[in-house]
């Protein structure tokens, strides 16, 4: 596909997106900040707005037609996302409210039960800390210990490295799948592999890939996998978690309450069977549904298509940003294959300033640690700007952003002497 092709399919679908039509100081709305969050399309704020409208109603404890007709969707929305992911049944998809809620449900429902002195726990230097501070919590308890890769010289997940700290202590390797500040694709399927040869479960976090690529939780045979709606077209306050149907139904409540019983007696309880068993209490209805609205819009799109589109934006996104002599990129080069994120620093300007100076020009990016601030540690860079991508930016986006940080270096520069 030639980009001028795809660029027909952005324009395409800018017009399903009413929040980019808009000024910001005077200037047309340039939003490259799709990495901290997408924005919605009008199929996914239909969804919101038709249930509130037509069938607001509690699901699965009620036989009238509006609670009838909440939970087909809010089942069947479930359904989508299983299809979505691959998963090999709708009972491996826990609804949660964000990824980091489903990173914490495993971390406490199986790394507590399952996790003793001694076991080794590996994870990256790379990890948002929403993948990263449950299994100090978790680890600190039980006694277990934290490993880290650390980075190649591109700046990538090092595999030599982490085939030199993996051993039969292993119990869990939890990775990011791509990293939110260097854009890397990390090798999760031969993780996963090498994981399993030593006996360890694999827990990817997929906020960064599930809305870019076309992810097969099969394929890559991880045991659990967290994604995050509103990174993926989709409303906030839901999330999801796939995992293996028996892993999962061996691992006990991670929270207590309504929904996820089968029986409840004065001393003790029995709980209902997946996915329920973890999806304790009134849902977020109305979220899960219009995330399955979202799922829908993507795959209406193609997820192969949105990475390809996404390629060339992010090879011709780096093309001018590497014509900008101040600045310092982080990650691999497109070269290698990367996500559609760029994140950099100019000299000793402050990225806060430069996120301040591009926002006068309508151009919003995202300025600080990125909720990685052990990596930035290691970068040795206290905080980075980041442009991030979505299918639905434009070249001509591009253009607007470079123009104003070229003017916003230069005018820092004319201070900094």
């Amino acid at each position: 596909m030639t980009f001028t092709q795809e660029r027909t399919l952005a324009d395409k679908v800018r017009a399903d997106f009413p929040i980019l039509h808009q000024e910001v100081n005077g200037k047309p709305l340039v939003y490259l900040d799709n990495a901290a969050t997408s924005q919605k399309p009008l199929l996914v704020l239909n969804a919101l707005r038709d249930y509130y409208e037509q069938y607001n109603s509690n699901v699965h404890r009620g036989v009238h037609t509006l609670s009838a007709r909440a939970t087909d969707a809010y089942e069947g929305a479930r359904v989508k996302i299983s299809k979505f992911v691959n998963a090999a049944s709708p009972q491996e998809i826990i609804y949660t409210r964000n990824a980091s809620e489903a990173i914490n449900l495993v971390a406490y429902a199986w790394g507590l039960t399952n996790l003793q002195p001694g076991d080794e726990v590996i994870l990256t230097v790379m990890e948002h800390h929403s993948n990263l501070v449950p299994w100090q919590l978790v680890t600190q308890t039980t006694g277990a210990v934290l490993k880290f890769v650390e980075l190649t010289p591109d700046e990538e997940f090092d595999l030599e490295q982490f085939k030199s700290l993996i051993s039969d202590k292993t119990k869990l390797v939890s990775v990011v799948h791509v990293s939110n500040t260097l854009g890397c694709i990390n090798p999760v399927k031969e993780i996963c592999a090498i994981a399993h040869h030593y006996g360890a479960k694999v827990l990817i976090d997929a906020c960064q890939s599930v809305p870019h690529l076309h992810v097969d939780v099969q394929d890559i045979d991880c045991d659990w996998l967290v994604a995050s709606g509103h990174k993926m077209c989709g409303p906030t306050g839901i999330g999801f978690l796939y995992g293996k149907l028996d892993l999962l139904r061996s691992m006990p409540p991670f929270m207590g309450g309504g929904e996820m019983i089968a029986d409840v007696f004065l001393e003790k309880s029995t709980y209902a069977d997946l996915p329920h068993k973890f999806e304790a209490g009134t849902p977020a209805i109305a979220e899960a549904i219009a995330l399955g609205a979202a799922v829908d819009y993507l795959s209406g799109i193609g997820m192969d298509n949105i990475h390809a589109y996404e390629d060339e934006l992010t090879a011709y996104l780096f093309q001018q940003l590497e014509q900008i002599p101040e600045l310092r990129l982080y990650g691999p080069p497109p070269s290698k294959g990367r996500a559609a994120l760029a994140s950099f620093t100019a000299g000793d300007v402050h990225p806060h300033d430069l996120s301040t100076i591009l926002d006068q020009a309508g151009v919003a990016i995202r300025a600080g640690h990125h909720c990685t601030q052990p990596l930035h540690r290691y970068l040795k860079a206290q905080s980075t700007a980041r442009a991030s991508l979505y299918f639905y930016n434009t070249r001509e986006e591009i253009d607007v952003f470079i123009a104003s940080l070229k003017e916003a270096v230069d005018f820092f520069g004319s201070i900094f002497g």
